[in-house]
């Protein structure tokens, strides 16, 4: 797909630090690319932050939302507020990040409150991307993994940080 902008989630109580230079690599490529950085957030504060953020940069429409660890539950109520400012959605990729659960089997509290999972999600292709390092610390990305390749999403695996950028548009340009 061609994506018009990117919107790259950092973990929540992180910063957009943690993508490292890959919002400056992609830009290189020539892909609009937005990184909000959404500190001390989790849960519904963090989806307003972030929400927020997307608006006041005027993202271009198809949005891909890019979400790197602990953001990756979060991702569909993004898309609603997206959806909801008449922003549509054209992908969504998780970078070793958890993948969304209907709320009563979320495993980690989202600041005190469940984060829905719209009915309707994924209304938008979805690819998984795991990097070198979580392959290496023992997480449990590779469940995930498996988990999106059993729903037939494009996938990518074991890539070092120097390819990060590379590996994630070539994944999102597959979506």
């Amino acid at each position: 797909m061609t994506p018009g902008t990117l919107v790259l989630l950092h973990p929540p109580y992180a910063c957009s630090g943690a993508w490292g230079d890959v919002p400056e690599a992609l830009r290189a490529d020539g892909l609009d690319v937005v990184a909000p950085d959404v500190p001390d957030s989790s849960g519904p504060r963090y989806v307003a932050r972030a929400s927020l953020v997307i608006s006041a940069t005027a993202a271009t429409a198809p949005l891909v939302l890019v979400a790197r660890g602990g953001a990756g539950p979060l991702l569909p109520a993004v898309a609603l507020a997206q959806r909801a400012a008449h922003r549509a959605v054209g992908g969504y990729v998780f970078v070793d990040a958890e993948l969304p659960r209907p709320q009563h089997a979320q495993r980690h509290d989202h600041g005190g409150q469940p984060i829905p999972v719209p009915p309707d999600w994924p209304e938008a292709p979805c690819g998984y991307l795991r990097t070198l390092d979580a392959g290496d610390a023992g997480d449990d990305t590779g469940q995930a993994v498996r988990e999106a390749r059993l729903r037939g999403w494009p996938t990518a695996e074991r890539v070092p940080a120097p390819d990060l950028a590379r590996s994630l548009a070539d994944l999102i340009s597959a979506l």
